[in-house]
């Protein structure tokens, strides 16, 4: 497995539209949440020249897993579309907290029956560690997420340190809830981890 992490001026565009039609494929045809999109492609007004993307691709070079990440200074999708979720709570605003969001890993290669959800062990394990190292490398302490319940279990199955920032709530028939992730230096995702410039496709 391979990971690619950078903001749009950094990634090739052709992995900029492989992780757009791939969030398309998991979030609106798989999952059916009912996002504005375009074209097959799924972003939205969090995605930015801002927005930090951590992508990862199987042996074939086909997109297996995406995580968008955003610093709390900024406007990001838990501030502004779900701050209820917080349950009174102020918004985390810091420039050690970053935001998690549109987390995947569901590589469509190695399940071709249809996939269960947004996320499958190991390559969500892996995508989330190498998440969590981009995070630490622009200074992060924490994570904050808008998630579904299944992310929970994933997190502790995986030894994560994590625990919810409020009591779950249902948004379009589906339980989601916000999760504080600690953010710890981890040596095995810096093995693997690239940074790739604008000529790695």
């Amino acid at each position: 497995m391979e990971f690619l992490t950078g903001k749009t001026a950094d990634l090739h565009p052709a992995v900029v539209t492989g992780l757009a039609e791939y969030r398309h494929r998991v979030f609106v045809e798989q999952l059916g949440w009912q996002l504005n999109c375009k074209e097959g492609l799924e972003l939205d007004e969090f995605d930015h020249e801002g927005t930090l993307y951590v992508v990862a691709r199987n042996g074939g070079g086909e997109v297996a897993g995406t995580a968008r990440l955003l610093p709390t200074t900024q406007p990001y999708l838990l501030s502004e579309i779900f701050p209820n979720l917080l349950h009174g709570q102020p918004v985390p605003a810091s420039s050690d907290i970053w935001e998690l969001s549109r987390f995947a890993a569901v590589d469509f290669d190695a399940q071709r029956s249809s996939p269960i959800g947004q996320f499958s062990s190991p390559v969500a394990v892996a995508l989330l560690r190498a998440t969590l190292h981009a995070a630490a490398q622009r200074g992060a302490r924490w994570l904050i997420t808008v998630s579904p319940l299944g992310v929970e279990r994933l997190l502790r199955r995986a030894g994560f340190q994590a625990h919810r920032a409020g009591p779950p709530l249902i948004v379009d028939g589906q339980p989601i809830f916000a999760c504080w992730i600690k953010v710890e230096a981890d040596h095995e995702a810096e093995q693997i981890i690239l940074k790739p410039g604008r000529n790695s496709q």
